[in-house]
C-alpha cells in the first residue's frame, strides 16, 4: 500500500511554543538583571522588584476576573511587565508609587485593550511614562551604588507612606561618607558637564541609574540567550543598536568634547535594557521582516535625538512607546507583495 503524503496550509510549526513557556523564558532571562540589581543596590530594589511584580499580577488577576477571561496569570505576562517596570525605576523610588505604577501598567496598558495579545503599548512603560509624569521629582532621584549597609537597612524613600512626598535621601547618602558621588546618572554627567564615564564602569554597572539598566554587559549577555532560544526577533535590538550609532556617531566625529561617543550612547542609560528586553516585545512590535528593521532604527535614532537635544537625559521609553503606536502602521507599509499581483 503506498502512504500518501499529507498536505497542509501554512503555518508550518517546527516547534511547539506555547505563550506561557515563551514568557516563562524571559522571565528567566530577566532574573540574572534582577538578582544584579538587588546586589548593587540591596533590600530597597528587591522590595521594589517584589512590590511592581506583585501589584502587577494582582491587578492583572482582578480585571481577569471583572472581565470572565479566566485565569491569565498563568501566562506569565503580568510577571514580565512587573519585573521590568521595577527594572526601569530609580532604587530608592517609593514603594506606593511603585504601586501605582504597577496598577497603571496593567490596567491602562494592558487590560484597557482587551488582555495579552491586544496592547498597543509595552504596559510597563505606560506605567513608567504614568509615574514620570505624576512623580517627576521622586523618579529622577539617585542613589550610589554598592551602598555600605544595603542589605542590613532601606533606602530611606524606599518606606514613604502612601500619598506623602518622598522623604529625602540627602542626609542618609551624606552619612555614607561617599568620595565623589554627584547624585547623577552618567547620562545626566554627560548632558550637562560633558563628560563621560569611564566605558567599563558603564559596561560592567559600576554606576548609578535605575535598578536594572546598569550593567550593559549583563543586559546583553541575557538578551543574547533569549535571541538563542528564538523567544524575540534579533533584528529588533540590533536594529535599535545600529539606529542609535548612525545617529551618535557624526555628532560625535563632529565635536567629541561636547557630544557623547557611540559606545557611551550603548552602554548608558536604559538602552540596552529597552532594546533587548522592551522593544522587542512580540505584541507591540511589527511583523515584517522590513518594518522591524525599520522599527528598530526608528526608536535608536530617536532615543539618541531626545538625549542630545531634548530636555530629557534619557529618550528611550519614549522612543519606545512612539514606535510602538506606529508599529501597526509600519507593519502595513511594509507588507510583502503577493506573488503574481501588481
Amino acid at each position: 500500500m503506498s502512504r500518501g503524503i499529507e498536505i497542509r496550509t501554512s503555518p508550518h510549526l517546527k516547534r511547539v511554543v506555547t505563550v506561557d513557556k515563551i514568557m516563562r523564558t524571559v522571565v528567566l532571562a530577566l532574573l540574572p538583571i534582577a538578582a544584579f540589581a538587588v546586589w548593587q543596590f540591596g533590600l530597597s530594589v528587591l522590595l521594589l522588584l517584589l512590590t511592581t511584580t506583585g501589584v502587577a499580577i494582582l491587578t492583572e488577576w482582578g480585571f481577569a476576573r471583572a472581565g470572565g477571561r479566566g485565569n491569565t496569570v498563568a501566562d506569565w505576562s503580568a510577571v514580565i511587565t512587573g519585573l521590568l517596570l521595577g527594572l526601569t525605576l530609580p532604587p530608592g523610588f517609593p514603594l506606593w508609587m511603585a504601586a501605582v505604577a504597577a496598577f497603571v501598567g496593567i490596567a491602562l496598558g494592558k487590560a484597557l485593550f482587551g488582555g495579552l495579545g491586544y496592547n498597543v503599548m509595552n504596559p510597563a512603560l505606560v506605567g513608567r511614562a504614568f509615574v514620570q509624569a505624576a512623580f517627576p521629582v521622586a523618579i529622577t532621584t539617585w542613589t550610589p551604588a554598592f551602598a555600605p549597609g544595603r542589605f542590613t537597612e532601606v533606602i530611606p524613600s524606599t518606606l514613604t507612606l502612601p500619598f506623602m512626598q518622598p522623604i529625602p535621601v540627602g542626609d542618609w547618602i551624606a552619612s555614607l561618607n561617599l568620595d565623589g558621588w554627584s547624585g547623577a546618572t552618567p547620562l545626566a554627567i554627560q548632558k550637562f558637564q560633558h563628560i563621560e564615564t569611564p566605558i567599563m564602569d558603564t559596561f560592567s554597572g559600576m554606576i548609578a541609574g535605575s535598578a536594572g539598566e546598569t550593567s550593559a554587559i549583563l543586559i546583553l549577555i541575557c538578551g543574547l540567550w533569549l535571541a538563542w532560544q528564538r523567544m524575540l526577533d534579533w533584528r529588533i535590538p540590533v536594529s535599535v543598536m545600529a539606529g542609535a550609532v548612525l545617529v551618535a556617531l557624526p555628532f560625535w566625529l563632529l565635536d567629541p568634547s561636547l557630544y557623547p561617543s557611540p559606545w557611551f550612547v550603548l552602554c548608558s542609560g536604559g538602552l540596552m535594557l529597552g532594546a533587548w528586553f522592551m522593544a522587542s516585545d512580540m505584541v507591540a512590535s511589527p511583523v515584517t521582516a522590513t518594518g522591524v528593521v525599520i522599527y528598530g532604527l526608528f526608536i535608536g535614532a530617536l532615543t539618541v535625538v531626545i538625549r542630545l537635544f531634548g530636555g530629557l537625559v534619557e529618550g528611550i521609553m519614549y522612543a519606545i512607546l512612539l514606535a510602538n503606536a506606529l508599529g501597526p502602521l509600519i507593519s502595513s507599509w511594509t507588507q510583502p507583495r503577493v506573488y503574481g499581483s501588481k
